[in-house]
């Protein structure tokens, strides 16, 4: 039973390559429709998927589990957008951690983060597009970075406010010539001087224009440190809170709302005069809109496999006019209407997945031309090249089972006569 299958198998892609090798032109036009559908699908699907990824794993690096605390509501936007209700909120302040954590059993961290925009500056030389962040001793469990060169900021650093950092690798390089070379090197930022202790590994550029922590171009420094550099409420300050292993965010939002409205001491009639913000909310936000982008891909490209189907039903109605006598004949010496059947069909099938490697190794081209242009790797799943085989295998049954079923019923006699 297994040898006669393989041997129809055989027989059938056998036959396929000999269809596929008489009829060059004829071939190329009707498997035209597979390739470019499969192109579209897996192209699409490969395309997305990547993108998908990247801006997840940045969401991701904002925090796992966590929630920011701001006075702004990062979810909106547009001319809804009650931006003129968020400005006189008043912003985080340092003091209120404290007060969160002893409020908030669920919290595992609390950090308080500032930030600014100004140039650093090393023996006479300045470099521009550099963000300092001033961040309690809790940011580095909530974002924890690997050091590539020296070590982290000590608790003791943070509590004594030192006058220390870590710097990005960028700016590691473009100061120093090479990263390693930065170490106890001191640079300053608006005139405060600062010991550079630690190099941050290189994260490379993210997909989100200005999304993430942009290590790469970043200072961190004590909090307390940073007190003399910035002013704590004009310098986009957040709080951020971690929950406990096991505790969900949504459970965590409901256990800081209460918190936040008792530090801040507002009645039951008075709003919220915060916002948080869940870093879970915004992966589910992405992950709603690329499926609808999927959609519109699944949707294109049924265009081009309804057309390619069509072609491949042509080629083997074709096939079983140019083979009836040999039908006949395999008919009168026993072969049964199944095998006559299933052997169409996997011919079918193999024409479909031809035109669907030729797909596959376009969409390998894209992928290649993509991760080049974007600057981050654009691949091809295993499961969708799965995908890719299975829809050929489904396009080829159903495009020729028609032709297979005439096939299937024509009487020897008749058939051997034909020719």
């Amino acid at each position: 039973m297994i040898k006669g299958t393989i041997e129809i198998v055989v027989s059938s892609f056998k036959m396929a390559i000999q269809e596929l090798w008489k009829n060059k032109l004829r071939t190329f036009l009707s498997l035209f429709g597979i390739t470019i559908g499969i192109f579209c699908i897996i192209g699409v699907l490969a395309t997305v998927n990547s993108l998908e990824q990247n801006i997840q794993n940045e969401i991701k690096s904002l925090g796992n589990n966590t929630i920011y605390i701001d006075k702004w509501e990062y979810s909106g936007g547009g001319s809804d957008y009650p931006w003129w209700k968020f400005v006189n909120r008043p912003s985080p302040r340092y003091q209120e951690v404290q007060e969160i954590r002893e409020r908030t059993p669920m919290a595992r961290y609390v950090a308080f983060h500032n930030s600014i925009n100004d140039p650093v500056e090393f023996a006479g030389r300045q470099l521009s597009g550099v963000t300092t962040h001033s961040v309690n001793e809790d940011f580095q469990y909530i974002q924890p970075t690997e050091i590539a060169f020296g070590r982290a900021i000590s608790d003791r650093e943070y509590e004594d406010g030192a006058h220390v950092g870590i710097i990005g690798s960028e700016i590691a390089e473009q100061l120093f010539g090479q990263a390693e070379l930065g170490l106890d090197k001191v640079i300053e930022v608006r005139g405060k001087q600062l010991l550079v202790i630690g190099i941050i590994k290189k994260q490379g550029k993210g997909f989100l224009s200005g999304g993430g922590w942009e290590f790469d171009k970043s200072v961190f420094i004590p909090y307390r440190f940073g007190k003399m550099l910035m002013n704590e409420l004009k310098a986009d300050p957040l709080i951020m809170v971690q929950g406990k292993e096991g505790v969900a965010s949504s459970k965590l939002k409901e256990e800081l709302t209460g918190s936040m409205r008792a530090v801040r001491k507002l009645t039951p009639t008075q709003e919220d005069n915060f916002a948080l913000n869940d870093i879970n909310d915004f992966s589910k936000v992405v992950s709603d809109l690329f499926v609808n982008v999927n959609i519109g891909g699944w949707a294109i490209a049924m265009l081009s496999l309804i057309v390619g189907m069509f072609g491949v039903a042509n080629i083997m109605f074709v096939s079983v006019r140019e083979r009836t006598s040999q039908i006949g004949l395999k008919k009168a010496i026993g072969a049964k209407s199944s095998i006559i059947l299933t052997e169409f069909l996997l011919e079918s099938s193999f024409l479909c997945i031809i035109g669907g490697l030729i797909g596959l190794s376009l969409v390998f081209l894209l992928t290649q031309i993509l991760t080049s242009a974007l600057n981050f790797p654009v691949f091809i799943s295993t499961s969708n090249m799965l995908l890719a085989i299975g829809i050929c295998i489904v396009v080829g049954i159903i495009a020729g089972f028609i032709p297979a079923r005439q096939a299937a019923r024509m009487d020897p006699v008749v058939a051997i006569r034909s020719k």
